[in-house]
């Protein structure tokens, strides 16, 4: 279900990660943002896609379900409002009010249609020539109750930006009772929860805490970190990322 009239008023605005890795020390080359919802009928083949772009090791993947196809019959169970207003913020950063489902947005400044893995293979390719995304190495522990950012020295131009961490449910299977997707069993991948600020980087090496407890439910089994140029209004490039499991 593409949309991408700017003026409906029933959009509302807005990071599968590797599923359940320990900490990872390089850089990835991608953080990729699927936005999906239960009740698009064009978003399946797209939750697939995630599903195997969640395989490469490579790839920090997050779903993040939105609520602005909820008036269609069929109130997804996986949105979160958050969502929805972390992609309109992503459109109006970038200008071309696009705002559709299924979109994914490649380290934080490109989109393409979620379901095209050419696409996306693309808009990887082209943000790495164009802006040099994740660069700044990060690592990400879970350990004595605590999950742990550690964010390095700035390397580059880059010398702020947010700190924000995923808790992530690698695989949520729903059955679908009405609307558009009526009848049918979805899955979905690497699924983000909440996404919760963990502080704003400034360029200086930092490590930033928060307890387990806080961000951990039991059908978390991974957090996705993120440290991303510009505010949660205004998102910008992907500076760096990591992955953890939850336990």
């Amino acid at each position: 279900m593409n949309f991408r009239h700017a003026t409906y008023s029933a959009v509302l605005a807005c990071s599968a990660l590797m599923m359940a890795q320990p900490a990872l020390a390089a850089e990835p080359r991608a953080v990729i943002e699927l936005f999906t919802s239960q009740g698009c009928s064009s978003c399946p083949a797209a939750d697939r896609l995630l599903g195997e772009l969640a395989r490469d090791p490579s790839l920090v993947t997050m779903s993040l379900a939105v609520d602005y196809w909820d008036y269609l019959g069929w109130k997804d169970t996986l949105a979160l409002h958050d969502h929805s207003s972390r992609e309109r913020a992503y459109a109006n950063a970038r200008g071309d009010r696009e705002v559709y489902t299924p979109q994914v947005v490649v380290n934080g400044i490109a989109q393409a249609l979620g379901s095209d893995k050419a696409a996306i293979e693309r808009a990887i390719a082209h943000t790495r020539r164009a802006a040099a995304p994740l660069l700044l190495p990060v690592t990400l522990s879970v350990a004595d109750n605590t999950v742990t950012a550690s964010v390095s020295a700035a390397t580059d131009g880059n010398r702020t930006g947010e700190v924000w961490l995923c808790p992530i449910t690698s695989k949520v299977s729903i059955a679908i009772e009405r609307g558009e997707n009526h009848g049918r069993s979805l899955t979905y991948y690497n699924v983000v929860r909440r996404r919760v600020k963990l502080g704003d980087w400034t360029g200086q090496a930092e490590s930033f805490s928060v307890p387990l407890a806080d961000v951990a439910a039991n059908d978390i089994d991974s957090f996705a970190v993120v440290v991303q140029s510009g505010v949660a209004a205004k998102p910008g490039l992907m500076l760096g990322a990591a992955v953890a499991a939850a336990r």
